[in-house]
């Protein structure tokens, strides 16, 4: 038997579930507020990870998450 690693995932799956494990979190705290806006930020913080090297799903999420709550701040105090 053989087990699947998250490490052999392709990196769209990778992305999609990192991204969808921060959509959710956010959805349910009630810090998610512009969707389209939301995606950006978790995709570019993603992306920019995974060229780096993380392949870890929850490392992603929870940093996007950060990236995001970061970002609205940032817009807040602007």
């Amino acid at each position: 038997m053989r087990f699947f690693c998250m490490t052999e995932l392709p990196l769209h799956h990778l992305i999609e579930y990192s991204i969808q494990i921060a959509w959710d979190y956010l959805e349910r705290t009630g810090e998610l507020d512009n969707p389209e806006v939301a995606g950006k930020v978790l995709l570019d913080s993603i992306e920019t990870m995974i060229r780096q090297g993380v392949r870890s799903r929850l490392l992603l999420s929870n940093r996007a998450i950060t990236a995001y709550q970061r970002f609205k701040q940032e817009r807040q105090a602007a």
